[in-house]
């Protein structure tokens, strides 16, 4: 459809090459005109309803002033137009449009007084909507050679628009995109060569530095050719709305690695940390602007984005001027080349503002700038290895003079040293000496509480039977003397008057109740028989439990041995305590019984006084006994008693801790239960529960290691 449109405007050109304005003058090619602005006509449509035949006739068109007319940023849209006199030999013209951030170019052709629309294009169309594709917004237009043309625009974009037109022949266009493609390769070779270079160095040196400028150039690099609209099309071609918004993206990414940057080449945490503060609230300022540009209001959010680039640029600029005046040499070269950039962005933006005239200088201000800054930042970082160096190599000679310094140091502290520990170790020994007689003091006095404990058990248990002896001796003798003063009397009846004797005797027998006496004698006998085989009980009783005869390992009955440790204890709990037995079939056990039935006592003993400190209507204590296949026994006793909070459980084999009162316990009792158990192989766990109750499982083994390892 666009050939068909070009053909039929070449036909009528040839008949009627006339323009409604007049008072222009009349753009000719061959003269290599540049930014024809003087030679067009504007009008600023603020509805955005205008068509192009309205625009075209509206008596509000005015002349521009200026080569290339700066439109400002407007939500309106602007119509341009223009004659083109095609003065060379070829029947077409290229017209350009030399400005990448335009968001809508509609390209008319003005036939007998009409507009009609030629081609479409803008940052915010698709590639393919392209007159001819190549990265610029180029037009083929086709005007016969000696014949005149009009050639009408609609603008419409959310940034900065300005209308720099071009207009060339052929030949002419050649020349001047090849220049212009050398200029664009020559700056991307500078900022990839910086780029590679620098993450070779990143690479040896492993310095974070290095990958931050890498990543910075990058975006530098990218942010002008989004203004330059080669982004567009070659990185991101079927992207339109990213390729609206691509350049001022970049340009705060820019920002951010540029921050980034610094913070590092120049240590502003250390060097200026009050302004180093201020990073953080300018990116949150950046997120906002972002926010603002991307999603609500374009054209205030592109203003915002430049007053929010330009305050940051200062802000870094005054950071690095701050640091060079602390002395700091990286901060000179940071300065000099912010200074570079700063200055390619300032000529930018005054051209942008209408200030400075758009030409060749004025539009590659901003890359010239930056490939000097990037060249100059190199020059820094490749000082920065030297500098590192340095420091290093004198870091190193501190370094090695304070180590010569610290042994000779050293030397003279290991001669002090060895004095104050033969010293300390004199001291150390004779505290430990005292510590361990301390130690077996106390242990002797458990020793002696146990064996208190133990005697006093046992004297009021034997005072029962032998009470109960002593209480029959009286009945005994009494009985016993009756008997034999009867008998002696049977014996003295002699002579004639034996019968009357006899009766006498008789009648005296009766008085004193022999028989009874008699009959009472078994009994007497029978309870002190059974008062001596209670105290012959109760002493084996205590033997077993002792067993001070066995000071070598034995195979022993441990149910048996808890058989009579509870008969030791037995007046302490009778009557108070419950003691329920679940005794199980063991085999014989390698064991010290008598140090082991001291365990035995020392945990009941323990269980008894819990249940007793309760004021639970049941108290008792469970023991049971088991053995498992793997050659162990296990020994539980358990109580219902007051238990034991997780503080005191931790600590309740601690030598000298203990929960009772002071003078009731020396803390060794369950520190020795341990010892022994340790002593014998075995392992001892404990569970308890604060008011519910405590369960102590003794596991032993059944055979000694070292018994073992004999037969072995």
């Amino acid at each position: 459809m666009k050939f068909l449109v070009a053909a039929l405007l070449c036909l009528t050109s040839q008949v009627s090459p006339a323009s409604p304005r007049t008072d222009l003058a009349s753009v000719r090619p061959s003269e290599g005109v540049k930014y024809v602005g003087r030679s067009m006509w504007l009008l600023e449509d603020s509805t955005a309803t205008m068509t192009a035949e309205q625009a075209f006739k509206h008596p509000a068109a005015r002349p521009a002033d200026q080569p290339v007319p700066n439109l400002g940023i407007s939500p309106s849209v602007f119509w341009a137009w223009f004659d083109i006199t095609n003065d060379a030999p070829e029947d077409h013209v290229f017209v350009e449009f030399d400005h990448a951030e335009v968001g809508t170019i509609d390209l008319y052709l003005v036939k007998d007084g009409e507009p009609v629309l030629f081609a479409s294009t803008g940052q915010g169309e698709p590639i393919g909507s392209r007159d001819l594709a190549i990265h610029e917004f180029v037009f083929d237009v086709p005007v016969k050679s000696g014949f005149t043309t009009t050639v009408m625009f609609r603008l419409a974009s959310t940034k900065q628009l300005q209308v720099p037109v071009n207009v060339y022949t052929p030949s002419g266009f050649t020349r001047e995109r090849s220049e212009r493609n050398l200029n664009i390769g020559g700056y991307i070779g500078i900022m990839l060569a910086l780029a590679l270079y620098n993450l070779f160095v990143f690479l040896s040196i492993r310095d974070r530095t290095y990958i931050i400028y890498v990543l910075y150039i990058l975006l530098v690099m990218l942010t002008q050719l989004a203004f330059w609209g080669v982004g567009q099309f070659y990185l991101w071609p079927d992207h339109t709305w990213f390729s609206v918004k691509a350049s001022i993206i970049f340009t705060f990414a820019t920002a951010v690695a540029a921050s980034e940057f610094m913070k590092r080449f120049l240590d502003t945490p250390r060097n200026a940390p009050e302004l180093h503060r201020w990073t953080k609230y300018f990116y949150g300022l950046f997120g906002l602007v972002m926010l603002l540009f991307l999603f609500i209001d374009p054209y205030l959010g592109y203003r915002a984005a430049q007053v929010a680039a330009g305050l940051f640029a200062s802000f870094l600029y005054i950071t690095a001027w701050k640091v060079w005046r602390m002395g700091s040499r990286q901060g000179g070269y940071f300065l000099v080349a912010w200074s570079m950039f700063l200055l390619g962005t300032m000529v930018y933006s005054l051209k942008d503002m209408g200030i400075l005239p758009y030409n060749t200088v004025t539009v590659f201000s901003m890359p010239i700038g930056s490939a000097l800054e990037g060249i100059l930042l190199s020059f820094a970082l490749a000082d920065r290895i030297n500098i590192l160096r340095r420091e290093k190599e004198q870091s190193q000679a501190e370094a090695l003079a304070i180590s010569q310094e610290n042994e000779r140091i050293i030397r003279e502290q290991n001669t002090l040293l060895e004095l104050k520990v033969k010293e300390r170790t004199h001291a150390l020994e004779e505290s430990n000496a005292h510590l361990k007689q301390t130690q077996a003091k106390l242990v002797s006095a458990e020793k002696m509480a146990s064996l208190g404990q133990l005697t006093a058990g046992i004297a009021h248990e034997i005072n029962n039977p032998v009470n109960f002896i002593t209480s029959n001796i009286l009945p005994l003798k009494r009985n016993i003397s009756e008997i034999l003063g009867t008998l002696e009397k049977y014996r003295s009846i002699n002579g004639p008057d034996a019968a009357t004797q006899l009766q006498e005797v008789r009648r005296h027998e009766e008085e004193l109740g022999i028989q009874e006496s008699i009959d009472e004698l078994d009994g007497i006998i029978a309870s002190i028989s059974e008062g001596s085989h209670r105290t012959a009980e109760i002493v084996r009783g205590l033997r077993n439990f002792s067993r001070l005869d066995e000071d070598d390992l034995k195979n022993a009955d441990l149910n048996e041995g808890l058989r009579s440790t509870l008969a030791v204890l037995s007046p302490q709990y009778r009557g108070r305590v419950d003691i329920r037995l679940d005794l199980g079939e063991l085999p014989p056990v390698e064991c010290y019984p008598g140090r082991v039935n001291q365990v035995f006592m020392n945990i009941i003993t323990n269980a008894m006084q819990a249940v007793l400190a309760t004021d639970k209507a049941v108290k008792e204590v469970r023991i049971s006994t088991r053995a498992t296949e793997a050659g162990q026994v296990l020994v539980s006793i358990a109580d219902n008693g007051v238990g034991m909070s997780a503080k005191v459980k931790e600590h309740i084999y601690d030598p000298f801790f203990t929960t009772k009162p002071v003078g009731e316990g020396t803390g060794l009792g369950m520190a020795i239960v341990y010892g022994i158990v340790e002593d014998h192989h075995g392992r001892i766990h404990v569970e308890s529960t604060e008011g519910e109750g405590s369960t102590f499982t003794l596991e032993l083994p059944v055979r000694q290691p070292r018994t073992n390892q004999q037969r072995a």
